[in-house]
Formats: structure tokens, sequence, C-alpha cells
């Protein structure tokens, strides 16, 4: 699963890199201060997500809270749930059916652990000119609106280093459907991998 990710795009150059891909709410306000470059759960990310009008810039913390059981009886400890891989798991399917939780997680590299190297990653980025987006979905909680992305079988660039799973990534051209809420299972295949580089960690 990915747990890691960059994004160094600020909020006027996505506005201007989805221009041609999604619409744009007119009179949306850009939530105050720098966002976020370095992603891990629990912190604050920019995300797009509908709203009356258009799409909209927010704010919103990476991974849904889930209460599970303690090693202790009768106690729960709170588990964050970052990645969304069993489309048709309870948790997730009424957000991911709901056109108004869909949200697109924009992003410049994500990493995955090298096996065997504790905590040494390999990051990927997407050759692209337009900012590349994951697939999420976000939600409300007692902790304030919160995000996860979906996962998907990984390509041969990302497989042989995480052989479980990559994030879902969306084509440009899909950014639009993905918010209208078009079949998640749709959009959950592997990016192709002719598409992708290796990068350097800084």
């Amino acid at each position: 699963m990915c747990n890691h990710y960059g994004n160094i795009a600020g909020a006027e150059d996505l506005i201007s890199s989805w221009r041609d891909y999604i619409a744009w709410s007119l009179d949306s306000d850009i939530p105050q201060g720098s966002f976020e470059t370095d992603l891990w759960p629990k912190r604050e990310a920019m995300v797009v997500r509908d709203a009356a009008g258009g799409a909209v810039i927010d704010r919103l913390r990476w991974g849904a809270p889930l209460k599970v059981p303690g090693k202790r009886p009768g106690t729960t400890i709170t588990r964050r749930v970052t990645n969304v891989r069993n489309l048709a798991s309870p948790f997730w399917r009424s957000m991911l059916a709901s056109p108004a939780q869909r949200c697109l997680v924009p992003f410049t590299r994500f990493a995955e652990p090298k096996p065997g190297a504790g905590r040494e990653e390999v990051w990927f980025r997407v050759n692209a000119t337009t900012v590349p987006a994951f697939a999420g979905i976000w939600r409300a909680s007692e902790e304030g609106n919160v995000f996860a992305f979906l996962t998907c079988e990984p390509n041969p660039l990302v497989g042989p280093i995480h052989p479980k799973a990559m994030p879902v990534i969306l084509h440009p051209e899909d950014y639009q459907d993905w918010l209208d809420g078009a079949p998640a299972q749709d959009f959950a295949r592997p990016f192709p991998s002719q598409l992708m580089a290796v990068t350097a960690a800084d």
C-alpha cells in the first residue's frame, strides 16, 4: 500500500493544469496558508472535490479513522485507513457510490518501501506535464473531513518493489468522470508503466 507521497504543485498550478479536464467552480475560495508537500497519514493534503457549481480545492486529512479492538479486552484503538483496495467493502461502498464523496488527490510522486531495506523507499512519478491525480474518496469524521485513495494491482514498474498494490492513477481525461461518479471498478486498473519512471528520493 502507498503511505507516503509528495505534491509540490500549488493551487494556482493545479487550476491551470486541470482547466481543460474538470469544471472548476468560479465562486470557490482557495484555503488559506500553504499546503503540505511531504504527505504521510494524518497530515492534511490538497484535494479537489465537487461542490455546488463545480470543483473546488480543499484541505483534508489523509486517513479515515476506524476503531478496532485493542489488545486488552473491552478496549479499542483507532487505525488510519489510507487506501481503498476492496471496492465491495461496506466501509467504502456508500462513499464510492456517491459522486459528492469522490475527490481527486494531486501528487507529483509517490513512494513504496524497498523490500528488505528497512525504511528505504523507491519513488515513482508520472511522465506528464499535467499534474497527475489519484482516484480518491472523502467523508466527514469526528476529526474533520478525511480522505483515502484507491489501489489496484501493480504495473510492471511498481510490481517488483511492491507486488501487492499501487495507487489508482487517473488519466486526465478521466478526472471529470471520476468526480461525476462513474463506476469505481472502471478506474481500478494499473496505470501504464511506460508512462511512469523511477525518480530520485530527493
